[in-house]
């Protein structure tokens, strides 16, 4: 499937999953494709495991700021502008299927668990943050193939 000319990755607080995959996207596949993230809500700053885990992938993402739906319509990208959202909640699913209801968008799921809380001690989380950073590579790669 050819790429996307923009992409908008969402989840519930934009501090886990969508700003891994919107780093292992860009690193992925480079400038081709703008690449953004939010979530349904701005109450967190990213988390320091997903930072951990891309690091070892050569993403990086200590920078990200998270923002929320309407920050990135403040910020000049109209939700109906993206050729694609992957939602990997079913609420950002729901919210974006609302925000962009009657544009021709489309929003896809991918059903990524969130890591959070998962594993007792540093290494059995570790251990859940890769799974998941693997889960949404693997989503990537079986849609627009290979980056290599």
């Amino acid at each position: 499937m050819p790429l996307p000319q923009s992409v908008l990755f969402c989840c519930d607080h934009n501090a886990v999953r969508s700003p891994m995959a919107e780093g292992i996207m860009k690193k992925f596949y480079g400038p081709a494709t703008y690449v953004q993230s939010a979530g349904v809500m701005n109450d967190m700053e990213i988390d320091g495991f997903s930072i951990a885990v891309c690091e070892e992938l050569g993403v990086e993402l200590a920078r990200h700021r998270s923002r929320s739906f309407d920050e990135i319509g403040q910020l000049g990208d109209a939700l109906s502008s993206f050729d694609l959202i992957v939602a990997m909640s079913p609420r950002s699913a729901e919210r974006a299927r609302d925000l962009t209801r009657g544009f021709a968008t489309e929003v896809v799921e991918w059903p990524i668990p969130d890591p959070t809380g998962q594993g007792e001690g540093r290494a059995a989380r570790l251990d859940a943050y890769r799974a998941v950073r693997d889960e949404i590579i693997r989503q990537l790669t079986a849609r627009w193939g290979d980056p290599r």
